[in-house]
């Protein structure tokens, strides 16, 4: 286990901080999310993060993590999303930098982990190309204030998920369902990361975005199987990977979604020199790990595919969400990942699994299956890097048990526990297990 490997630990904003109305901060549009019934509990606390922070440093330092991946929230920087700074909501992001930094934890935030300023959202949000440019001035007033110290950034996390969960499906916020406005929201995501990114490289600094990943296999040798499990790949993963390596968007999708009128002749939120602003050379790429899917050939003829749930009893087990458990995957896809597009680094931004186990009669949290999902998934990756992946570091998600956004406090993904009434977080057994593992280097 190289010493220059980085292992650490990973939160967001929305999901930890609560304080929704401190100091200023503006209206997200989870907040309205939240307000308007959509999810079953708020953030408005959640883990009370913003007033226990020194507290949570301490215990990321008694777990001797190397770096600590976490979200800045951009209503709490720029509360009408451009304009005016918030300084009191950047001083919390100050105060926990320097605290990090003196505990010995290499910071590692990322802009933006879906909480858009609701004021941009009634504009228009991602669907709007002015936001790109309110993103831009956001990065710039956070890069002005934290530049001198941050030498690693993440600029959007999943943005898969911002565009598809939020804009399609409407299962995430702002809720919308219109194929037009999650591919055009896609676009300007991909489009502000890559016209942040030399703004933070200007000051000397290392620069990722983090995508999430599903990697796909054919269910069968149906050759329907095999044309499915494709079009799922180019769905999920290449839409966003192929235009962040310079590859531009898919020609097969392209094609697909054009023939279906997810758009006419070409995809109008696309002007210009955008591919190329979006293909801007990043100094790493963070992947996203949980589950992998098999797929099959859908029946339905609007349908292009169709997830294949595995029996009730695979070997790896599932975890609480529901997801299979696919160490090999990840290992699978890493190497996938470094033939296709040959990124100068990759760090695991997110792994980790939900498990319910609560503190016990002996004060204690003993959550034995996190620690299998843990070690499968870090061997994984080090059997990538033995495959020569330029991979350089893992980050669990998540330091603590948060607010898993739509399904609320039920799913449990921390290494520490924390109880949502009283927000004592207690240390579980995996969080002991990866201290020893930090502690054996």
């Amino acid at each position: 286990m190289p010493n220059s490997f980085v292992y650490g630990a990973a939160t967001s904003a929305y999901q930890i901080e609560g304080a929704r109305h401190a100091d200023g901060k503006g209206e997200s549009i989870w907040d309205r999310f939240a307000d308007i019934g959509r999810m079953p509990e708020s953030g408005d606390i959640a883990c009370d993060h913003y007033n226990r922070w020194r507290e949570d440093i301490q215990l990321m330092s008694d777990l001797g993590v190397d770096a600590y991946r976490f979200s800045i929230a951009w209503t709490r920087v720029l509360p009408d999303g451009r304009g005016e700074v918030n300084q009191a909501g950047l001083d919390f992001y100050d105060r926990l930098v320097d605290g990090l930094l003196d505990a010995g934890i290499t910071p590692y935030p990322t802009l933006y982990h879906w909480d858009l300023p609701q004021v941009l959202e009634d504009e228009g949000g991602w669907t709007n190309r002015a936001t790109v440019d309110a993103f831009v001035e956001y990065t710039e007033a956070v890069a002005r204030r934290l530049g001198d110290r941050v030498t690693n950034w993440i600029t959007h996390n999943e943005p898969w998920v911002a565009a598809y969960l939020g804009h399609l499906e409407g299962v995430f916020a702002p809720g919308r369902t219109s194929w037009p406005d999650a591919l055009a929201a896609s676009h300007h995501i991909l489009l502000s990361h890559g016209r942040a990114v030399p703004v933070l490289q200007a000051n000397g600094a290392k620069v990722g975005i983090a995508l999430d990943c599903r990697p796909a296999r054919p269910a069968s040798d149906d050759p329907r199987a095999v044309a499915a499990s494709r079009h799922f790949d180019g769905f999920r993963n290449r839409w966003f990977f192929d235009p962040v390596f310079g590859k531009g968007y898919p020609d097969d999708m392209m094609k697909a979604y054009r023939d279906r009128g997810r758009f006419d002749d070409t995809m109008p939120a696309v002007e210009g020199r955008d591919l190329d602003e979006i293909a801007v050379p990043i100094d790493f790429l963070g992947l996203n790990y949980y589950t992998s899917l098999a797929i099959s050939a859908s029946d339905d003829p609007e349908v292009e595919f169709t997830p294949v749930q595995p029996g009730p009893n695979p070997p790896t087990g599932f975890t609480e969400m529901g997801w299979e458990n696919t160490p090999e995957a990840l290992t699978d896809y890493l190497v996938h990942l470094n033939e296709e597009y040959q990124p100068a680094s990759v760090f695991i931004t997110e792994n980790g699994a939900s498990y319910g186990d609560g503190v016990g009669p002996d004060g204690r949290v003993h959550d034995q299956r996190r620690i299998d999902y843990l070690a499968a998934h870090i061997a994984a990756t080090h059997n990538a890097r033995d495959r020569g992946v330029p991979v350089d570091g893992y980050f669990v998600w998540s330091l603590m048990d948060n607010l898993e956004w739509v399904k609320g406090y039920r799913q449990r993904f921390g290494l520490i526990h924390v109880d949502h009434a009283t927000g004592t977080r207690t240390p579980k057994d995996s969080y002991h297990w990866y201290r020893e593992l930090l502690s054996s280097r």
